[in-house]
């Protein structure tokens, strides 16, 4: 599938420094899609190397945390994401 821009949520823009933003993006594409090289090229402008995504896959549910590893040329890639824990034992 393809970037949504419905979905990207921005929780903290760094202002100055070296700290990383962190956004949330929310859609029905698997991580294995999301982190596909490519996927963010609409937020190259906006993504920095080190930025963290919270990704939530709808249609599972699931989340995972992933990292952008690489912005050159209008080409974004993250990391495969790490997954977190949704489970629910009670």
């Amino acid at each position: 599938m393809a970037f949504n821009s419905a979905g990207w949520n921005v929780i903290g823009a760094a202002k100055k420094g070296n700290a990383p933003s962190m956004y949330t993006y929310t859609s029905a594409d698997a991580i294995a899609d999301v982190n596909t090289e490519g996927y963010f090229n609409d937020l190259s402008d906006t993504l920095a190397v080190g930025d963290i995504i919270f990704v939530h896959d709808s249609a599972t549910p699931t989340m995972s945390i992933a990292v952008v590893l690489s912005n050159a040329a209008g080409v974004v890639d993250i990391s495969d994401g790490t997954a977190v824990s949704v489970a629910d034992a009670d």
